[in-house]
């Protein structure tokens, strides 16, 4: 990611860590939405903000072959928490 992207990326990420924590979620939650995020902009090397469809199902794709479906399964509900509570 550029410097830019970056900055977005962090104030975003801070946003999200925020409303997990006032949603109530448990650590593990927390760990396991949080590393959802950055595992998808780190696929990316950009700020997940701006993802197309398309984008996302072939990067849980080529998941599917090197993860487990309960690890998907957190990664996925982890991108629906930060899209509806951190983007709206």
């Amino acid at each position: 990611m550029n410097h830019v992207e970056q900055a977005r990326f962090d104030r975003l990420y801070a946003q999200h860590l925020q409303a997990l924590k006032l949603q109530g979620k448990r650590g593990k939650t927390i760990d396991g939405y949080a590393r959802a995020v950055r595992r998808i902009a780190g696929y990316f090397d950009r700020c997940p903000d701006n993802l197309s469809t398309e984008e996302l199902k072939s990067c849980y794709s080529s998941m599917v072959e090197s993860y487990s479906w309960s690890s998907i399964k957190v990664d996925l509900w982890g991108l629906v928490f930060f899209y509806r509570y951190v983007l709206g």
